[in-house]
């Protein structure tokens, strides 16, 4: 049989990188960069090489299972959709909507199916829901909201056209960006070099990005707000400010003013961990560059100050004159242009409350911090039955392993998803979806947050079988079956009958030709699904363009540089010291791979052959310390539990300082990961106190957090384990 070679995109990350996916006799043989990528332009990471091992993969799923006491055992869709339905709307009547929680993982994002996982919250109608996005993106899209009018409206970094790109608690020449998509980021970085600009990284960790930098500041973990209000203090003292245009774009620059007149560089240096010279420096530069920007990122997130340090990010960038101009901080123009909308949405923060009153509701859902008390805790208002999909949040969310606990007391569980995980294990009904090498999409989300503007379409390489179910089939039965329907039997045909014309692509067709390209705006010349799909390596939309007038939402229709709240919080923080103590002296961060992705590509033997990557970071100084050397068993500690995993020396991080990679500890019985099961290493969210939050948004604190560091005295498994500890 000859050989077929098809151009998509691997949708593994939001990067997007176009591939060309060469297939023989039903079986992936290559899979490469395609040179013609109008985003990517030929680069891949390995990871885009694991998509034929995802397919391939005999763990994975391909027919609904059902939990029974001697295990999972298959059953027929039409069987398994019939007692979900029964069993989700037992639980309603009983206990009500809210009795019901759903959570989604960050693969719903990676597909346009994400409109009916949306749909199937709506249907749910419970105050129950949580994402991903309270793990790693809600600072940024509160600050958008508070300064912009809409949590959508997180602004891009124009890396290809910036003369100075300073990063800070972001890895791009690993991750290929987030909330700012640039495929290929090192040559990107290299190229900001190269036209004769300047790129800065400020990491506890001297990351594959701070190699490629012109320099490298190893601030304190936490200290960046502090760093940041440094430099701001220099711009406003200094008068280093585009003033003219800061107030025809802004409103609160004399707040600002006030409450940094204080912050001096030297105040601040001990805080940061930068001295003051240095955070002097920085804010000089930015303001002098013809254009730069600040790009920040998941690392920031993911601390107590993470909404500050974003607001911070984007009123440095705003105050120097770099937002929504080129080469500072844009907003894209996608084919589907949801921005432009999304103000009219209400992000109803604080409409409701989780069980203890501690979090707040933020764009209708909770942080997932509140999960496991919520299902746990005794009360006629508890949680009782839960879906999920496309999410592992065992060992994706700080939950002091109650999350596990949890599930398992749940009176119904069902997941949609393609694997047995440490999730999923706990699930009364797995669904599986066909693999992405099965569908054929124009993703709606990640063309929002891209460097270029774009469109690019997702080729199917294999026709999914006939009994296979995308995503967007089985949610839209789900909703199906929760929707209270007069004569189910006959309401409920005729409602998946109208779900099976409604196919995600029918409407991104229709959203596309009404899109600012479409041909209802741009007559015959104006694209079409048709058009995107019949050109393989997607078609160049062009630069962004300043266009934040339009987007913006605020009552005032200006950016909001001093939210009150945000003020506040400063006050707080500038008040409040976060030191060590004799029993918790590091400060434990976090750290990816470029073979990794969360908890899910742990199963491709090719993603975790080589060194064990799930080690603990240290500087040689704090090794040294506690009599450890490379490749020794270590304790890692806090005050909620502990982890062992192998010690990794080196200088590229912070004395004070040590890193654990998340997405690990696959060592739950019953999970259906041989691969992974074989080289389990530990979960270093066991590690961080599920009740440290950011104030502001509820996102959890996986950054930062104080641990101590010691040999044992029998050594564990080569790969990593936890040990019992018990939360104090």
């Amino acid at each position: 049989m000859d050989s077929k070679t098809i151009a998509r995109q691997c949708t593994l990350c939001e990067a997007h990188c176009g591939i060309l996916v060469t297939v023989r006799e039903d079986r992936v043989t290559r899979i490469e960069g395609n040179p013609d990528d109008v985003l990517s332009r030929g680069y891949i990471c390995p990871k885009a090489t694991a998509m034929g091992g995802l397919h391939h993969d005999p763990d994975r799923l391909r027919t609904p299972m059902r939990r029974t006491a001697t295990g999972f055992v298959p059953v027929s869709w039409d069987e398994a959709f019939r007692e979900i339905g029964s069993r989700l709307r037992a639980v309603r009547a009983t206990h009500g909507p809210s009795a019901i929680a759903m959570y989604m993982g960050n693969p719903a994002a990676h597909s346009s199916s994400v409109l009916y996982g949306g749909l199937l919250r709506a249907a749910l109608f419970t105050r129950n829901f949580f994402t991903a996005s309270s793990i790693d993106q809600f600072p940024q899209e509160f600050t958008a909201w508070r300064m912009f009018g809409s949590n959508v409206l997180m602004p891009v970094a124009d890396i290809d056209r910036t003369h100075r790109l300073v990063v800070l608690g972001a890895n791009p020449a690993v991750s290929n960006g987030s909330i700012t998509t640039m495929p290929g980021a090192k040559q990107r970085i290299k190229d900001v070099r190269k036209r004769g600009g300047t790129v800065v990284v400020i990491d506890p960790r001297r990351t594959e990005t701070a190699r490629l930098a012109d320099e490298h500041i190893a601030v304190r973990p936490g200290g960046d707000v502090y760093l940041l209000l440094g430099m701001l203090h220099v711009l406003l003292a200094e008068g280093l400010c585009d003033e003219r245009r800061v107030r025809g774009q802004c409103v609160g620059l004399d707040e600002l003013s006030a409450l940094v007149a204080d912050t001096t560089p030297e105040r601040m240096a001990g805080p940061a961990g930068v001295d003051a010279d240095t955070i002097r420096t920085l804010a000089r530069d930015h303001a002098a560059a013809p254009s730069a920007v600040l790009y920040a990122r998941i690392g920031v997130c993911q601390q107590v100050t993470g909404t500050l340090t974003h607001w911070l990010v984007n009123t440095i960038n705003a105050v120097t004159g770099n937002l929504d101009r080129p080469g500072g901080q844009m907003f894209a123009t996608p084919v589907v242009d949801g921005a432009r909308y999304a103000k009219y949405l209400r992000v109803g923060h604080g409409a409701w409350t989780d069980r203890t009153g501690a979090y707040r509701s933020f764009r209708s859902e909770l942080p997932v911090a509140a999960l496991a008390h919520d299902i746990l805790e005794p009360g006629h208002d508890r949680i009782r039955a839960m879906i999920t999909y496309a999410g592992n949040p065992v060992l994706s969310t700080p939950q002091a392993g109650k999350l596990d606990e949890a599930l398992a007391a749940l009176d119904f569980f069902v997941a949609v998803d393609m694997y047995i995980t440490e999730t999923t294990r706990h699930a009364d009904f797995i669904l599986p979806p066909v693999s992405a090498l099965e569908r054929e999409e124009l993703n709606l989300l990640f063309p929002i947050f891209s460097v270029r503007n774009n469109a690019r379409y997702d080729a199917k390489v294999f026709d999914p079988p006939a009994d296979g179910k995308d995503d967007w089939q089985i949610l839209a039965r789900l909703v199906t079956e929760v929707t209270p329907l007069p004569a189910r039997r006959f309401t409920g045909r005729v409602l998946n009958a109208v779900f099976e014309q409604l196919s995600p692509l029918r409407l991104t067709a229709a959203a596309v030709a009404a899109g600012p390209y479409g041909v209802l705006r741009r007559g015959r010349k104006g694209l079409t699904l048709g058009k995107i799909r019949d050109t393989p390596s997607g078609i160049d939309l062009g630069p962004l363009r300043p266009r934040l007038p339009e987007l913006i939402g605020t009552p005032d229709r200006a950016v909001q540089l001093a939210p009150a709240d945000f003020l506040a919080a400063v006050r707080t923080v500038l008040d409040e010291t976060d030191s060590p103590t004799p029993d918790y002296d590091l400060q434990l961060i976090g750290r990816r791979h470029l073979r990794s992705n969360n908890s899910w590509l742990h199963n491709i033997e090719s993603m975790v052959k080589g060194r064990d990557r799930c080690t603990v970071l240290m500087h040689p100084d704090d090794a040294a310390a506690r009599g450890l050397a490379d490749g020794d068993q270590a304790t890692v500690e806090s005050p909620v539990g502990a982890i062992e995993v192998p010690v990794e020396i080196s200088t590229d991080i912070r004395a004070g300082v040590v890193a654990v990679p998340h997405g690990y500890g696959h060592r739950e019985p019953g999970v259906g990961w041989q691969v992974a099961a074989a080289l389990p290493g530990a979960n270093v969210n066991l590690l961080h106190d599920p009740a440290r939050t950011d104030p502001l948004s509820g996102t959890s604190a996986v950054n930062n957090t104080w641990v101590r560091v010691g040999g044992v005295e029998k050594a564990g498994s080569a790969t990593g384990s936890e040990v019992a500890v018990a939360p104090r």
